[in-house]
C-alpha cells in the first residue's frame, strides 16, 4: 500500500505517509494564503525522512486524500458569490425565519441563556435575492399548480440584475417530485448559458438533501452553493499541483460522513468539519483492532478541541441535522462536539468574573503563540504550558520552532498579572485549570446526555497537545486510563488515510409498519423495495463513476423510526435489506423496540401508538485496505526506563510548590518502558505530560497508556498486575 493523507488544521497540515510497511508521519504549519504550499512541505518532509524524491513518491502512492478546511474558513470569513433563492410562492420568509431558531442556532450554553442580546448571523441569501416561483406539488408528489415558466424567467432576469452569481432552487415537496426543481434548472440554463455568465452553480434542493424540511433543506443547499467557487478552486488548483508533479490518478476529498469520494462527487457540504471527523474513523478503527470498548475520543490540536464518541461494536453516532457554524443543516454527519480549545487558544482577563478566560479565538499559525516570537501579542494556552514548565524551548517540534520563554512570561503579565496582581506562574496555573476544566466539562456533557458514565470509556488522547493535558482533563472526570493511539500528533490524517470510498443517500417517506388505527401491519412491501433499489443505484452509479468495481460495492439500509407522532426518532440498521414477508416486518419492528428500549430504557416503548418510517437511508461503500495498527496492549511485565535527558522544575495542579521533574527523550524509551510521576517526555511531534498519580507506560507502534495509579489495568496482559506496583529493572 502506497498513499498519502492530508488534513490541514487551523495551525498544523498533517501528513500521513504509507509506502509498502513503512508509515511516515509529519506536520507544517498551516499556510492560509496557499494551501497546498503548507502540503507540499509536509510531504516533501515525510519523503526526506525515507530518503524519496516528491515526484517519484506521487508517481507511485495509489491514492491522495486530503481532509480540508476551506469550507469552514470561507463560512467564518463569509467569502463566497452572492447567491438568489427560487423558492415556491409563499414561502418567501422560511430561511430569513429560520424556524425562529436563528438567534440560537451555534451559540455555546452562555449565548444561548440570553437570547435577547444574541445576534443573527449575516444572511448568505438577503431578503432581495429570494423569488417566489409560482408551482405546487403536494406531499405524495402530484403537481396541484404547473410551474408558470413566464413568471418565472422573469424573476431570474430580476436576480440576474441584482447580481446573482449563484442559484439555489428550493421547492416545497421536491424530494418527493423534484421534476419542477428540474425544469428551473433547464430554464436557468436557457436563459443564462455558459458562454453569457460563465460556469453559474445552480444548486437543487433535492440533490443535496432528501428528506422533508424545507427550512433545513434549503439552508443546507444555500450553504453549498456559497461554498462552491472556493471549494472548487481551491481543490481544483490542488489537483492541478498534484498533475504537475507526477500524480495522475484523482485526489480524493474527505467527507464529514465519514467516507470520502472523488473531487466531482463531492458536495461542498460534504467537507465541512472532515478533519476532525476522520479522527472520529481511525478511533473507531483503532478500538475495534485493539477491543477498547467504549472510547471517547479528544482530538487537542493548535485550534480547537474535537470531541467525538465511539461505543462498542463500532456504532456510530451521526447527526442528521447538524449545526455548521450558524445554521441549521440536513446532511448526515458523524457526530462531533468542538470547543475552542487548543494550544493557540487566546487567554484574556474576564472582568465580569475577575478571573481568566480561555478561547474561543486562536492564535492560529500565523502569528501564533507569543512565545514563537512570530509577533504574537496574545497569550495563548501554550505559553502558559512553557511557563509552567512542561515545554522544552529548544526541542519544542523537534526543533524546527525554537519558543522564548521571556516572551511568554510578558505577555501573560502584560493580560492577566497586572489585572489579578498575580505572578505569571499563577497566571499560567490558572489558564492550565481553566483549559482543562472546559475540555473535561464538554466531554462530560456529551457522555452524561447520551446516558453514559466517563468512568466506563477509555479516554484517547491524539492531536499536538492531546497527550499534554490528558491526564488533566481525566483527574477532573474520574477517567482511570487514557490512550495515546500511535501517530497521535496525526491521527486525524491516519484517519483520512483508511477510510472507505462512501456515499449517503437518503429519501424521506410517511409509511406505517404498524397502523394502530387500523391494526395492521405493513403490506404494501413493493413500494418500500423499490425506494430501497432507487437508493442502492444512485450510491452504486457514484461508485461505478469513480472505477470502482461492480462486485466490491456493498450496501447498508438505515430507517429513521418512532412511535406515533413521538419527536424523537431512532436510526435502526435494518436486518434485511428488502421486505418480502411479515417475517420481515416483525424482525424490523423487534430491531427498533430493541434500540429504542436500549436508548430510554426497556419499558418505554409504546407499539400501540403505531411504529412508522420517517426516512430510508441507504450507504453505499467499497471498503479498501486499511493501516493494520497491530497489538498495541501493554506488555504486562514493566521495565525502568534509562536516566531521563534532564531534570527541571515543573508546576503542578493542587501542588503549591514546583517538583522536580524527570524529562525524556521519546527515542530513549522502548515497548515495556514505565514512566513514574511527574516526568515529561519528549517526541519531535508532541509532549506527554505524567502528571502526579499516573504512570506512562510505552506499548507497541508508538501507542503509550496513561494509567492511574493505585488502579487496574484491563488491557495489560497479565490481567492481576495492578498499576502503581514496583517497577522492575
Amino acid at each position: 500500500m502506497k498513499r498519502i493523507a492530508v488534513d490541514i488544521g487551523g495551525t498544523f497540515t498533517d501528513c500521513f505517509f504509507t509506502w509498502d510497511d513503512r508509515y511516515i508521519q509529519s506536520k507544517a504549519l498551516t499556510t492560509h494564503h496557499n494551501l497546498s504550499v503548507g502540503f507540499r512541505e509536509a510531504l516533501q518532509n515525510a519523503c526526506q525522512k525515507v530518503g524519496l524524491d516528491v515526484q517519484e513518491v506521487l508517481s507511485q502512492v495509489d491514492s491522495v486524500r486530503y481532509a480540508t478546511t476551506l469550507g469552514t474558513n470561507a463560512l467564518i470569513e463569509r467569502k463566497g458569490p452572492k447567491v438568489a433563492l427560487l423558492v415556491t410562492a409563499g414561502y418567501e420568509s422560511s430561511v430569513p425565519l429560520s424556524r425562529g431558531r436563528g438567534y440560537g442556532e451555534g451559540l455555546d450554553h452562555t449565548d444561548q441563556s440570553n437570547l435577547p442580546a444574541a445576534d443573527r448571523p449575516d444572511a448568505l441569501v438577503p431578503i432581495p435575492m429570494i423569488a417566489a416561483v409560482r408551482e405546487r406539488i403536494d406531499a405524495v408528489g402530484d403537481v396541484v399548480m404547473p410551474l408558470d415558466e413566464n413568471d418565472l424567467r422573469e424573476k431570474i432576469r430580476k436576480l440576474v440584475d441584482r447580481g446573482a452569481q449563484a442559484f439555489v432552487v428550493g421547492l416545497v415537496n421536491s424530494v418527493t417530485n423534484p421534476a419542477h426543481e428540474r425544469r428551473v434548472e433547464e430554464i436557468l440554463l436557457e436563459e443564462y448559458p455558459e458562454h453569457m455568465l460563465g460556469a453559474m452553480p445552480v444548486v437543487l434542493s433535492h440533490k443535496v438533501a432528501g428528506r422533508k424540511g424545507e427550512y433545513v433543506r434549503w439552508s443546507s443547499s444555500i450553504i453549498d452553493a456559497f461554498l462552491h467557487d472556493v471549494m472548487y478552486h481551491g481543490l481544483s488548483s490542488l489537483e492541478l499541483n498534484l498533475r504537475e508533479s507526477s500524480y495522475q490518478r484523482p485526489m480524493l476529498v474527505i467527507h464529514n460522513s465519514g467516507g470520502m469520494a472523488q473531487l466531482n462527487s463531492t458536495d461542498s457540504l460534504q467537507t465541512i468539519h472532515s478533519g476532525p471527523v476522520a479522527g472520529v474513523s481511525a478511533s473507531e478503527h483503532l478500538a475495534m483492532q485493539a477491543d477498547l470498548g467504549n472510547v471517547i475520543c479528544t482530538d487537542m490540536g493548535g485550534t480547537s478541541f474535537d470531541i467525538g464518541l465511539v461505543v462498542q461494536g463500532g456504532v456510530k453516532h451521526y447527526d442528521f441535522n447538524p449545526v455548521i457554524e450558524r445554521w441549521l443543516v440536513s446532511v448526515p454527519m458523524i457526530h462531533l462536539v468542538t470547543l475552542g480549545a487548543g494550544g493557540g487558544s487566546i487567554c484574556r482577563y474576564d472582568r465580569l468574573h475577575h478571573t481568566v478566560q480561555v478561547g474561543p479565538t486562536s492564535a492560529g499559525s500565523n502569528p501564533g503563540p507569543a512565545c514563537y516570537d512570530r509577533g504574537g501579542l496574545n497569550p495563548t494556552v501554550t505559553d502558559a504550558d512553557l511557563v509552567l514548565g512542561y515545554l522544552s524551548s529548544e526541542r519544542y517540534a523537534g526543533g524546527n520552532i525554537k519558543l522564548n520563554p521571556a516572551r511568554a512570561k510578558n505577555t501573560l503579565e502584560e493580560s492577566i498579572c497586572d489585572e489579578l496582581n498575580c505572578s505569571p506562574i499563577e497566571a499560567a496555573m490558572m489558564v492550565k485549570r481553566r483549559v482543562d476544566a472546559n475540555m473535561a466539562n464538554g466531554i462530560f456533557q456529551e457522555l452524561r446526555a447520551r446516558g453514559y458514565d466517563p468512568r466506563t470509556f477509555t479516554m484517547l488522547a491524539y492531536g499536538g497537545n492531546g497527550p499534554l493535558h490528558s491526564c488533566g482533563i481525566a483527574n477532573i472526570l474520574g477517567i482511570n486510563r487514557i490512550l495515546v493511539p500511535p501517530f497521535c500528533s496525526v491521527f486525524s490524517a491516519v484517519g483520512a488515510g483508511n477510510m472507505h470510498q462512501l456515499h449517503i443517500h437518503e429519501r424521506s417517506l410517511f409509511m406505517y409498519i404498524y397502523d394502530s388505527t387500523s391494526r395492521k401491519l405493513l403490506a404494501d412491501y413493493d413500494r418500500f423495495n423499490t425506494i430501497v433499489e432507487e437508493l442502492e443505484q444512485a450510491g452504486r452509479q457514484d461508485l461505478l463513476r469513480q472505477g470502482m468495481a461492480r462486485e466490491q460495492i456493498k450496501h447498508r439500509l438505515e430507517l429513521d423510526m418512532r412511535f406515533g407522532n413521538q419527536l424523537v426518532q431512532t436510526t435502526v440498521v435494518s436486518p434485511s435489506s428488502r421486505i418480502r414477508s411479515m417475517d420481515d416486518v416483525m424482525a424490523l419492528i423487534k430491531q427498533f423496540s430493541a434500540d429504542y428500549g436500549h436508548r430510554f430504557g426497556k419499558g418505554s416503548e409504546a407499539p400501540e401508538a403505531g411504529i412508522r418510517i420517517n426516512t430510508v437511508r441507504v450507504l453505499s461503500y467499497v471498503e479498501l485496505e486499511t493501516v493494520r495498527f497491530g497489538d498495541i496492549a501493554p506488555r504486562g511485565q514493566s521495565r525502568k526506563p534509562p536516566a531521563p535527558v534532564e531534570r527541571r522544575k515543573c508546576w503542578f495542579v493542587d501542588h503549591k510548590e514546583p517538583l522536580d521533574t524527570d524529562v525524556y527523550e521519546i527515542g530513549q524509551l522502548e515497548p515495556g518502558h514505565v514512566v513514574q510521576a511527574p516526568a515529561v517526555v519528549i517526541s519531535p511531534v508532541t509532549t506527554y505530560l505524567v502528571e502526579p498519580g499516573w504512570r506512562l507506560e510505552l506499548g507497541e507502534h508508538g501507542a503509550a497508556w496513561f494509567t492511574r495509579i493505585g488502579v487496574a489495568n484491563p488491557h495489560a496482559r497479565n490481567a492481576t498486575t495492578t498499576v502503581g506496583e514496583s517497577v522492575v529493572a
